[in-house]
């Protein structure tokens, strides 16, 4: 049987989401002259589309169903991105001359949400068929047994970071592809001469693009100077740099969770959603919970949050099949990742990196992609040992 907790979990937050992108998008559909219940509407089915797909994937064989669902999701969707930068504009969304969704009928795809999924399935296949009954490796012998994953990896980079400039995907699949790799035996040298290189690449893609360095430099403007207060040395203040504006997006965020407290303002009835904060029920969804809800809600949330993640870890430790394990590992790595960096940057810890909180933040393709993943989870979860009430042994 599948894993109905796991299910009940996705589903609270999902539930969830559909409120908040009712009472969130208050502004924006007077703004823009929408029906009160236009996004509600286009949650809801994207909602919808993806509990069927949770359930439709639960119930499958994964001895039969999960190699081809999750190989044809790498290659379709991996294709898809590079195809996607010649198609026409009216059949691709361009914004800041990126191209990340493809329009299909009333609806618009961004491929790079199945794509991560298809990548984890990639790296779990293709790690238990070759990688795993490998002996300890010498330092350049792991070089060439995973050079082929990096190739595939930095052809991912160019496409998601330079075509279609967006460095937070990039940084979710990195931290996954590295810790996958110490799951299946590289050796700490190996992980951290790999760290390394990925910290310049990250620092070479930010000072490349001056709309990524204007962001660091302006996020770096409002935390100098707690940063640097610990260092007493007269040389570290010289990174002080002019602050200028404080980014208006952080401060209504931090405002907006600061106007929250305990309980909250009451469903419908925050602030900082009425033109101060934009995009309030899709990037900064976090924020205008806590303002709603208080810190009460947002501690809530997190807990769904750690306890879906935990179920799916859980689920990876009881299973046997090595690309099963490997796969829920990176399918909760890759949720546990998107929901840090989201809460790091609305908070002001990190830069903002525009990526979306797992079944809460208003839109399908991300919606339907994390439904997708859950899916596939479920399917392997019937794969677990269990008692006779149904609990994983």
């Amino acid at each position: 049987m599948m894993d109905k907790p796991l299910l009940a979990a996705v589903m609270t937050l999902l539930t969830l989401s559909l409120v908040m992108s009712y009472s969130l998008s208050a502004y924006t559909v007077v703004y823009f002259g929408y029906g009160d219940f236009h996004f509600f509407i286009r949650q809801s089915i994207a909602v919808l589309i993806g509990f069927m797909s949770m359930v439709i994937l639960s119930k499958m064989d994964p001895d039969e169903w999960f190699s081809r669902v999750g190989m044809a999701l790498f290659i379709l969707f991996f294709i898809l991105m590079l195809v996607m930068q010649f198609l026409p504009s009216s059949l691709v969304t361009a914004v800041g001359g990126a191209k990340r969704w493809i329009h299909v009928g009333p609806m618009s795809i961004a491929p790079v949400e199945f794509f991560k999924i298809g990548f984890v399935f990639f790296l779990a296949w293709s790690f238990s068929r070759k990688l795993l009954d490998k002996t300890k490796m010498d330092f350049w012998e792991e070089v060439r047994t995973f050079m082929p994953y990096l190739i595939v990896f930095m052809i991912a980079v160019v496409i998601i970071a330079v075509f279609q400039k967006d460095l937070g995907q990039v940084v979710v699949l990195a931290a996954t592809l590295m810790v996958l790799f110490l799951f299946i035996g590289s050796s700490w040298k190996f992980f951290l001469s790999l760290l390394s290189g990925g910290l310049l690449a990250f620092v070479g893609l930010i000072l490349l693009a001056p709309h990524r360095m204007a962001r660091i430099k302006s996020w770096w403007g409002t935390v100098q100077d707690t940063i640097l207060s610990v260092f007493p040395f007269e040389a570290v203040q010289g990174l002080r740099i002019e602050a200028g504006k404080e980014p208006y997006q952080i401060s209504n965020s931090l405002n907006a969770i600061h106007n929250g407290g305990f309980f909250g303002q009451g469903l419908g009835n925050g602030q900082f959603k009425l033109g101060y904060l934009s995009e309030v029920h899709t990037d900064f969804i976090l924020a205008g919970i806590t303002e709603e809800l208080g810190l009460f809600g947002l501690t809530l949330v997190t807990l769904t949050m750690l306890f879906i993640i935990f179920r799916i870890f859980k689920i990876a430790s009881k299973v046997k099949k090595p690309m099963y394990y490997l796969f829920s590992i990176g399918v909760g790595l890759l949720i546990a990742l998107a929901f840090i960096l989201n809460a790091f940057g609305i908070s002001g810890i990190t830069p903002i990196k525009g990526i979306a909180v797992p079944f809460l933040s208003y839109g399908g393709s991300h919606i339907l992609a994390s439904c997708v993943a859950i899916g596939m989870v479920l399917m392997i979860s019937k794969k677990v040992p269990r008692d006779s009430k149904g609990n994983i042994k």
